[in-house]
């Protein structure tokens, strides 16, 4: 709580991936630096959320990452939340995910999500965005959609990373494969394990699509290349 004091903006940047009661972990937490950044007199808080989370059928997860916001501004320090899809970098747990099969699987079973639409970012894209709304009086207490340049599905973004790497995986979608069943071939085959992967997999079967621009009109600069972002996680 005392970080918080004197501060300008801060950052909230938490999501409570691998534990079992995750919504609940998320939503004290986000109550605890909302109390306390109203107590330290904070002007802005700048949060990274998920694209999703407001369509019927939603995973827990997404929706656990929309109500972080809400509840961030329960105590009245003006929210300013970028809602991004995957962000492509070192670190990413989604993107580890999708790499780790890439890397160890010539023959892929999946389910129907590798046919959702989804909008990457760059690491390095979603950090400028995230410099750029602190303290600026038009991102203040506003919700924007991030996106990176390009909207392709999972099958799509497992195919061009492969590309990258000089593999060419068979990928044989079947209709039914469980969330649980899902997230125990992750870990398996990936460094994520079940706990992280299996709200992950949820979240892969909503599509993850910027719906509007401000953000990109308000901090104009040129998005990096799919291609770009997965050669600099590779190299990083």
């Amino acid at each position: 709580a005392e970080a918080l004091d004197g501060a300008d903006v801060a950052y909230y940047l938490v999501h409570s991936l691998g534990a079992r009661d995750f919504e609940r972990q998320d939503r004290e937490a986000a109550e605890n630096v909302s109390r306390e950044a109203a107590r330290a007199g904070v002007g802005q808080l700048v949060y990274l959320g998920g694209l999703g989370g407001d369509e019927p059928g939603a995973s827990a997860h997404l929706r656990s990452r929309r109500e972080t916001g809400e509840r961030l501004a329960s105590d009245g320090v003006p929210v300013t939340t970028l809602r991004a899809a995957m962000v492509i970098g070192k670190g990413s747990a989604a993107f580890e995910t999708i790499l780790g099969l890439v890397k160890r699987l010539p023959v892929m079973i999946t389910p129907s999500w590798v046919s959702t639409p989804t909008q990457p970012i760059a690491l390095e894209d979603i950090a400028r965005y995230l410099r750029g709304v602190a303290g600026n009086d038009a991102a203040t207490g506003k919700a924007f959609d991030v996106g990176g340049p390009e909207v392709m599905t999972y099958r799509q973004m497992i195919e061009r990373i492969a590309a990258l790497l000089g593999r060419n995986p068979r990928i044989l979608e079947v209709p039914v494969l469980t969330p649980a069943l899902s997230a125990w071939w992750l870990e398996l085959v990936t460094p994520v394990n079940a706990a992280v992967a299996r709200p992950l997999v949820e979240g892969l079967r909503s599509p993850t699509i910027a719906r509007e621009e401000r953000l990109r009109n308000l901090l104009p600069f040129e998005l990096t290349s799919f291609e770009e972002a997965v050669r600099r996680a590779l190299e990083g």
